[in-house]
């Protein structure tokens, strides 16, 4: 590899993949902190499985599910917090 590209121990490389796949975690983000491009990590997902686009569908939806999930905790207590004022104020 030429001299001023960072390379990946075969750790970091697990721990990227890893992270991925049960995090969620987006690839750019990844990438600015290992101080890579995007590109290496995708090669890297490619070389790794098979489905690697599988495992990238799987982390969007999983922080699709974790924003729905924050989104329908915050209507809940909305609605909640309404009830009590309703019946609060003594009709």
């Amino acid at each position: 590899m030429p001299k001023g590209y960072p390379s990946l121990s075969e750790e970091q490389k697990q721990e990227i993949v890893k992270r991925i796949k049960e995090k969620g975690e987006r690839v750019p983000d990844l990438a600015k902190e290992y101080g890579i491009v995007p590109k290496t990590i995708y090669n890297l997902l490619r070389s790794t499985a098979q489905g690697s686009g599988a495992l990238l569908e799987l982390a969007k939806l999983k922080r699709e599910n974790e924003a729905l999930l924050k989104i329908i905790g915050q209507l809940t207590a909305q609605e909640k917090l309404g009830k009590k004022r309703q019946y609060g104020r003594g009709y």
